[in-house]
């Protein structure tokens, strides 16, 4: 049993990207988010959509400009992508050019925000120049912002949640994404109708 658990750990690294998180209990509808890998999944979708929880505005320090705040709540009625990362973190190397080409393509239906974790400043600046990054990110080294999501894995890295225009969580990714995961779904989620619209 000693020998078996440094293998299962290590298995349990190389699923979740750079780190490790666990699962938590969901609520019900409406409510604010509160994380739910049903079975361990790490692709997961929240469907029908009345059944997605909210998250309230996710707000901090600027990665591109600092001294400034940027949050979700600054792009209303518009699916917004929101993907953690590090620039210490390998498969962020290759997933971030993934999002850029996704806010590039997806322009007018969704937005890209980063969240970058545990960073040095100008790491990070020099992460996103050398890659032609151009969507901003929330700079929090200490991870704060990730806490006040009820239950969501903080040792993650990368992971994404993608909101539907009512700020609720339609999707998580505890994986690297790229652009086939992503434009599919901000298509399907562009098309739905506002939480109590007649459409």
């Amino acid at each position: 049993m000693s020998r078996l658990l440094p293998a299962l750990l290590g298995l349990l690294v190389l699923v979740a990207g750079c780190g490790v998180g666990r699962d938590a209990a969901g609520g019900g509808p409406g409510q604010d988010f509160q994380f739910v890998a049903p079975g361990g999944q790490v692709r997961i979708t929240y469907d029908p959509p009345e059944s997605r929880q909210t998250i309230t505005d996710l707000r901090g320090e600027s990665l591109l400009r600092e001294g400034t705040q940027v949050g979700i709540g600054d792009f209303p009625d518009t699916v917004r992508v929101i993907n953690i990362w590090g620039s210490w973190c390998g498969p962020c190397r290759t997933e971030a050019p993934e999002l850029q080409a996704v806010a590039e393509a997806a322009m007018g239906k969704a937005v890209v925000l980063g969240i970058d974790v545990r960073d040095d400043r100008q790491a990070a600046l020099d992460f996103v120049t050398d890659r032609g990054i151009t969507y901003d990110s929330i700079y929090d080294a200490p991870g704060r912002t990730l806490a006040r999501l009820d239950g969501y894995p903080r040792n993650v890295v990368p992971s994404t949640i993608v909101l539907d225009r009512d700020s609720r969580v339609a999707a998580v990714f505890l994986v690297p994404v790229g652009s086939s995961d992503l434009l599919p779904l901000i298509t399907r989620l562009a098309a739905e109708p506002r939480a109590g619209s007649s459409r």
